[in-house]
């Protein structure tokens, strides 16, 4: 990690199944588990059981496949999230992780103080003291945990897990052992009994699922421990599969234990079973200290992770944060901030509603990690290669779960966990511009999906008629960076109904330095791409030629998966070289059955983007239609959101009238965005050339297309370009086809 020291890794594989198995095994499991069971009976606290074990076993697996494949450092799931989405991302769901984290060590608290119940009674008779509020209890505990965890460390607390664990169990021994006077005979045993007004299951499941939520506490641990890909999965699995198991016991011997009046009643009842009833409230004490311990252990790892990769506002916080103790790394500042942080949820002294929303912040982790996992089996990366492998259906049965669950919990909280989340990646990808919003996995993604859809198109091209006709354009071009005229165009119709590939020309041999060039000019563009939010797919030609540079944008794939079916060059008005190049291997351009279209740029560039004139001529009929098709599509774009069509139809005095009518029928059937009024019929003067024309009433044009005809090329040559001297930028535009509009 970033900004880190690194310390010495000495935890095996133990303390991840201990941090997760007292965890899992926490307050929920003494003071709710009879609530549901004597709630929604047996067989609905075994639905909820397994329900709650889809996500936490599909999580657990995806988990250890990601920490399989990686390695782990300090951070733990935040880690792993960070690495396979991203900074920004991850560094979201990262933090509120965290606040999950430290929030539940003062719900971890609080409830321990309710261990005390039983006390109190006893407080009261013998030396008269009425305790009334929880916090006399919660708030030493607190104290007393901040000090050990901040002068003695992780290493303390892997030790203290060691005996707190070894008297929970010593409690579910004593409770499975245990015995009560509710005696059902056979007849009388029905596991499908429930209170007569009993809660729907999703509500139950709802205060029951935090105590699903524990199995990667271990996980936190990553950065102290030796072996990180074998001690996370193994440790992480274990503790999950164990603890499902324990709990599928203790509801049956629940439901045979007590009817479901005493079950909702009282919150201790397996204190009634167990064969020594203190054992209970002293394994519900060691259970909550053991989980607000394994909070306290993972919350301020996951604070100083996310310092490390200096998320937050400031090098002072970040680098104050991120520094651990020397030698050990143990991340006291993280550690002082996640005990304060603790201490303000203990003051208040009821986070019952707190812990919904930490239950949605843990939803949304679990459903981040079994996400990454299926879209790492989809991406097929030739790097991802874990020696563990889950099941790609079991990481998208788990993410479809969470998000699933999350809203049927409770749809308020859920929306505003996901609204947290979007607000926290808005501000990281704000203030971290240099971080990456989107990593390689959802690259590898992208390209698994674009690549199958090529495939698909390919082998299921047919001949599907002019009418589904859209540009597939090629722009070649060695003037990238003196004029983006070019690139402007190929952004226009790229934008929404057509294809760009614009490619950039370096004339000259292959070499180092050439590549070296050529890489450094596709950067350039890609950063224009992303600024002006364009839809181009780039890339760069190095040859020794014009004609091979040619020859080679003809050959170059289309992007959406259909052939290429237009060539599109630029050069500037006054200036042949490239005009001539371009004329001289029309042929070229032919034989390939490309459509050609020449801008011409002039200074004053598209000016205010308002009207773009077309101009059809008696003998250029044939371009019509693609003239008009492609100037939608041009118009479609945002640029040119005020901007309108008008249609100059050059004909002689004989045929005005005939041609005015054919593209009325155009406008009234709908097929054009063009009003009658903006369609104008200019009467060819005797004496007056067409050039002279199109200059009288194109002046004030932003852009002018006009068509040729390719065959003209070799008798004519670069004088049917000129002459346009009183407009603005033209597109000259040649069809071998003509395209069919209605």
């Amino acid at each position: 990690m970033a900004g880190l020291v690194k310390g010495k890794a000495n935890f095996g594989t133990a303390p991840v199944f201990l941090t997760a198995i007292s965890t899992i095994l926490g307050a929920v499991m003494f003071l709710r588990f009879g609530f549901a069971v004597g709630s929604v009976g047996f067989w609905g606290t075994l639905v909820i059981i397994i329900i709650g074990h889809l996500v936490t076993i599909s999580t657990a697996m995806a988990l250890a496949e990601i920490a399989t494949n990686q390695k782990v450092e300090g951070g733990g799931e935040y880690f792993i999230i960070s690495r396979s989405f991203g900074i920004n991302i991850g560094a979201a769901i990262g933090f509120t992780l965290y606040l999950s984290q430290a929030i539940s060590i003062a719900f971890y608290i609080i409830a321990f103080a309710e261990s005390f119940d039983l006390v109190k009674p006893f407080l009261e008779a013998k030396l008269g003291w009425v305790i009334s509020d929880n916090r006399i209890f919660s708030i030493p505990a607190l104290l007393l945990l901040i000090w050990l965890m901040l002068t003695k460390g992780a290493d303390l607390g892997v030790k203290a897990l060691y005996f707190v664990v070894g008297i929970l169990f010593l409690s579910l021994i004593f409770f499975f052992l245990g015995e009560s006077s509710y005696h059902p005979s056979v007849a009388e045993l029905n596991l499908e009994r429930k209170a007569e007004a009993s809660p729907e299951l999703f509500y139950v499941f709802a205060i029951i699922f935090p105590a699903f939520t524990g199995m990667t506490a271990g996980v936190g641990l990553s950065g102290d421990l030796k072996d990180p890909k074998k001690s996370i999965p193994l440790g992480t699995l274990a503790a999950t599969i164990f603890g499902m198991v324990v709990y599928i016991f203790i509801a049956w011997k629940l439901a045979h234990s007590a009817s479901s009046g005493d079950l909702i009643a009282d919150q201790l009842i397996m204190s009634k079973i167990a064969i020594w009833g203190p054992i209970i409230p002293i394994g519900l004490a060691a259970a909550t200290i053991s989980s607000a311990l394994g909070s306290f252990m993972v919350a301020p790892r996951t604070l100083q992770a996310l310092a490390g990769d200096r998320v937050f506002p400031g090098k002072i916080s970040n680098y104050w944060l991120s520094r651990g103790k020397k030698g050990s790394n143990e991340p006291r500042n993280a550690t002082l901030l996640t005990a304060i942080i603790a201490l303000v949820f203990v003051l208040m002294g009821d986070v019952n509603a707190v812990a919904e929303v930490i239950s949605m912040f843990f939803m949304v982790t679990y459903g981040s990690l079994c996400l990454i996992s299926f879209l790492q089996h989809f991406s097929a990366d030739p790097a991802y290669r874990p020696s563990f492998k889950s099941k790609w259906y079991l990481s998208l049965l788990g993410a479809v779960l969470c998000i699933f669950l999350m809203f049927k919990m409770n749809p308020g909280y859920a929306f505003a966990a996901v609204i947290v989340m979007v607000l926290l990646y808005l501000y990281l990808s704000f203030a971290n511009e240099k971080a990456t919003g989107l990593a390689n996995i959802f690259q590898g993604v992208i390209f698994q999906a674009t690549r199958q859809l090529q495939v698909f198109l390919q082998k299921s091209q047919k001949d599907s008629g002019e009418e589904s006709w859209r540009p597939s354009v090629v722009c070649l071009s060695p003037d990238s960076f003196k004029r983006m005229s070019a690139f402007y165009m190929m952004k226009w119709i790229s934008h929404r109904y057509g294809f760009g590939t614009y490619i950039h020309f370096l004339k000259g041999y292959y070499s180092n330095e050439s590549k070296k060039e050529a890489d450094l000019s596709l950067s350039k563009l890609i950063h224009v791409t992303h600024e002006t939010r364009s839809n181009i797919f780039l890339d760069t030609i190095i040859s020794p030629s014009n004609t091979s540079a040619i020859v080679q944008a003809l050959q170059f794939t289309s992007i959406s998966g259909k052939d290429n079916n237009m060539l599109l060059f630029e050069y500037k008005k006054g200036e042949k070289t490239w005009l001539e190049d371009i004329i001289d291997n029309q042929s070229l351009i032919t034989t390939a059955g490309f459509d050609l279209c020449i801008l011409a740029s002039s200074d004053k560039e598209f000016g205010i983007r308002n009207e773009i004139h077309i101009w059809i001529t008696q003998d250029d009929y044939d371009n019509g239609s693609l003239m008009i098709l492609l100037s939608y599509i041009i118009l479609g774009h945002p640029d040119w959101k005020n901007g309108e069509i008008k249609i100059f139809a050059l004909y002689s005095q004989a045929e005005a009238q005939t041609e005015r009518e054919h593209l009325l029928q155009l406008t009234n059937t709908g097929r054009l965005p063009i009003s009658a009024n903006n369609i104008k019929i200019v009467v060819l003067e005797e004496g007056v050339s067409k050039k002279q024309m199109i200059n009288q009433y194109s002046g004030d044009a932003d852009l002018t297309i006009i068509g040729f005809h390719n065959s003209l090329l070799d008798s004519k040559g670069s004088e049917i370009f000129e002459g346009y001297d009183d407009i603005g930028t033209i597109l000259f535009l040649s069809t071998l086809e003509k395209k069919k509009i209605s």
